[in-house]
C-alpha cells in the first residue's frame, strides 16, 4: 500500500501520543516476532505493537470480540462510517463502511504474522484470544500476546518450549497461511453479514489486506521486491509447482489439509516485471477486490482495481 492509495487503508500518518498505563507488562524482548514488532514501529510508526494481554479499556476492543460480539463488531464499524463521512463529505453505505472496517482491520493485524515471517523466519500461532486492536484516523495501536510459533530446524531457538520447528521454507509458509488463515476465519464470517458478500470474495479481500501490508513494509525496508517474491511464492497456486503442497499443520486451523494458498486467492496478483524496469507503484498489482471507494468518490478509481483491469 502506498501513501498516494484511495483504498481505505492505514495512512502513514504520526498517531496520538499515549500515556503508558500501569497494568502495561513489561515488553519481553524475547518474545517471538517482539524485535520484528520494534522494528515494524520504527519504520512505520502510524502502527503501534505492543507485547501484551488484550485489552478492552480505552477504546480497546479484542479481536475476540468482534468474532463473538455483534455489538463490538458495529463499534469497529461505525468508527469507519464517520471517518468516511468525515473523509468524502457524504454517508457511507452500511456495506461499504463494513467494507473498510473489514480491509483496515485486517491490514494490520496480518502484519502480526507476516512481518515476522519476513525478518526472522519465524511464524506466530496466534487466536483472536491474543490481540487486541485500537483504531484511529489513519492509525493503529495493537496488543499481541505471543505465544508458540512455528521455525526452521536452524533457527538458534528452534529448541525453546515454546518453538514448532517444521522441516523447510515451504512448511513454514504452510504454517503461516494456516495460522493467518485460523485467526481471520471467524472474523470473516462475523463481518459476513454487514459486508454483504460471499466468502469468496470476503477472503479475495483478506488476501489484498495481507499481500498490499507486506509489501507496503516491505518498501519500508527498501526490500519491496523481495516482498513481492516472497508473497508470489506464498500465494502461488499448487499446479504452477507441479502438484499440490503437503502443507503443514497448525492446531486450531480450520483448513490446513486444503491445498496452497487456501483459502486465499491465489496469486499474489504482481505484475511480471519488465526487463530493466525497477520500483513499484499502485498499477503493478491487480487487485482480487473492490473495496467500493467509487460509491462514495465517483471519480476516483483504485490503481489495480478489479473494476479496470478485468474490464
Amino acid at each position: 500500500m502506498s501513501a498516494s492509495s484511495t483504498r481505505p487503508g492505514v495512512a502513514p500518518r504520526a498517531p496520538r501520543t499515549t500515556e503508558a498505563h500501569a497494568h502495561d507488562p513489561v515488553p519481553d524482548p524475547a518474545a517471538p516476532g517482539a524485535a520484528a514488532y520494534r522494528r515494524l514501529a520504527v519504520l512505520a510508526p502510524v502502527l503501534r505493537v505492543r507485547c501484551a494481554p488484550p485489552r478492552r479499556d480505552d477504546g480497546w476492543i479484542p479481536a475476540a470480540d468482534l468474532a463473538a460480539r455483534p455489538e463490538a463488531l458495529r463499534e469497529l464499524i461505525t468508527h469507519d462510517a464517520r471517518q468516511g463521512s468525515a473523509r468524502y463529505g457524504r454517508p457511507l453505505r452500511p456495506d461499504v463502511a463494513a467494507g473498510f472496517a473489514l480491509h483496515r482491520f485486517v491490514w494490520p493485524v496480518s502484519l502480526l504474522f507476516t512481518v515476522p515471517w519476513f525478518l526472522e523466519r519465524r511464524v506466530p500461532l496466534l487466536t483472536p484470544a491474543d490481540v487486541s486492536v485500537r483504531r484511529e484516523a489513519g492509525s493503529a495501536e495493537l496488543t499481541v500476546r505471543p505465544g508458540a510459533f512455528a521455525c526452521l530446524p536452524d533457527d538458534p531457538v528452534a529448541g525453546a518450549p515454546r518453538a514448532r520447528p517444521v522441516p523447510d521454507e515451504a512448511a513454514l509458509a504452510a504454517e503461516l497461511r494456516c495460522a493467518l488463515g485460523a485467526f481471520l476465519a471467524p472474523l470473516l464470517t462475523a463481518f459476513r453479514p454487514e459486508v454483504r458478500r460471499g466468502p469468496r470474495v470476503l477472503w479475495a479481500m483478506a488476501t489484498d489486506a495481507v499481500v498490499e501490508g507486506l509489501w507496503y513494509v516491505g518498501g519500508l525496508l527498501g526490500e519491496q521486491e523481495r516482498a513481492r517474491d516472497e508473497l508470489s511464492a506464498l500465494l502461488r497456486p499448487p499446479s504452477a509447482d507441479g502438484g499440490p503442497e503437503a502443507p503443514a499443520r497448525t492446531p486450531g486451523a480450520a483448513d490446513c489439509a486444503a491445498p496452497a494458498p487456501a483459502p486465499f486467492t491465489p496469486n499474489a496478483g504482481f505484475a511480471a516485471a519488465e526487463a530493466g524496469c525497477t520500483g513499484a507503484s499502485d498499477t503493478d498489482r491487480a487487485r482480487a477486490s473492490c473495496c467500493l471507494v467509487y460509491t462514495v468518490r465517483p471519480e476516483e478509481m483504485c490503481g489495480g482495481c478489479p473494476r479496470v483491469t478485468r474490464s
